[in-house]
């Protein structure tokens, strides 16, 4: 199975897999998912360990169009309803108090569960196809914690090989969004109003159209939520983000430095030693990003540039998936600049 095209024997058999606790890796619309049955702790279990994400990490639950949210959430205000109608399928994850039934495996211990519907045609006849729909499918992203995330079934394949920890891939193509879903908190709006967690597609104002209330930025009270840590989406080479002149400079300097640079850009740059020019508009530097990613960590760079998006609400998840990359790495060029390169 490939493209978009359902398949309905491997649809069939995937679900089965699901049902006996197995991990199958999904395609949805921002990235792909490692999937397992969300009220399985078990099942649950072997996602954490597969992927080495700390237990205390939530994970979403990927539900069914038309998915009764009661069966999951409790307290549920007629803001996350309208939101659902609004914008489900689709990439956004509302935070919602937990039903008191659904396993502390997929909060990370807190009293709030993740919960989206995904639009992928491949996602939504897998989540169908589950317990007869009723199910629900804990989805991190199919890879290794940290690491960049996967947006085809051969990034999911690199990640986990064939080990065997991952039951089955469906592959769906390349994801269209690329990054991960917006994560909007509704489990505190009597206290703190809704509460923007991880941006993404859907911006604070979309929401806000929907909603009349503008999300605030998170609070040290605010749940933990998935992609939120302040190094994450990271490949193995060092990452850099400069504005665009600043980046020029840099990269002629590392140059006759000797070093190998690889170079992440929409602007026209110099050759450098590998380069991707992504498209210059927001949804299309978005798709093509984590692709880009690693492919340059593939390039036997010394550190891999990458050409700031613009400032602004459509570009901001972008940047926030940057930042994240970038996280810890502020001093390698002046490094890079400042160590001989041995000959």
């Amino acid at each position: 199975m490939s493209g978009q095209d359902v398949d309905v024997a491997a649809i069939a058999a995937a679900a089965r897999l699901l049902e006996q606790g197995q991990l199958v890796a999904l395609p949805t619309e921002t990235v792909y998912g490692l999937g397992a049955d969300a009220e399985n702790p078990a099942a649950v279990a072997r996602i954490y360990a597969a992927k080495g994400r700390p237990m205390d990490h939530p994970v979403i639950v990927h539900v069914a169009p038309g998915a009764e949210l009661d069966h999951w959430a409790s307290d549920i205000p007629y803001q996350a309803r309208a939101l659902a109608d609004a914008f489900w399928p689709g990439p956004l994850t509302m935070i919602l108090k937990r039903a008191a039934h659904i396993p502390d495996a997929v909060s990370g211990g807190q009293d709030t569960v993740g919960i989206r519907c995904p639009s992928h045609p491949v996602a939504i006849a897998l989540l169908q196809a589950f317990k007869g729909g009723k199910g629900g499918i804990a989805a991190p992203s199919a890879n290794k914690f940290g690491n960049v995330s996967p947006t085809t079934a051969q990034h999911v394949r690199d990640e986990f090989g064939a080990d065997g920890t991952v039951a089955a891939i469906l592959d769906g193509g390349q994801s269209q969004v690329g990054i991960e879903s917006t994560i909007v908190d509704l489990s505190r709006l009597a206290t703190h109003g809704p509460v923007l967690l991880r941006p993404g597609q859907i911006s604070a104002d979309a929401i806000a159209a929907v909603i009349d209330s503008v999300p605030a930025a998170p609070d040290a009270a605010a749940p933990r939520a998935s992609g939120t840590l302040e190094s994450h989406y990271a490949p193995h080479t060092p990452v850099a983000m400069q504005d665009s002149a600043e980046l020029l400079a840099t990269l002629a300097q590392l140059q006759a430095a000797g070093r190998k640079v690889a170079l992440v850009h929409y602007s026209a740059f110099p050759p450098a030693h590998a380069e991707v020019q992504l498209p210059s508009s927001p949804d299309g530097f978005a798709h093509a990003l984590y692709a880009a990613l690693r492919s340059m960590d593939q390039a036997g760079a010394d550190v891999i540039l990458v050409e700031a998006p613009p400032r602004g609400g459509e570009w901001l998840g972008v940047n926030d998936r940057l930042r994240r990359a970038a996280h810890g790495s502020s001093g390698i060029v002046h490094g890079l600049l400042n160590h001989h390169v041995p000959s």
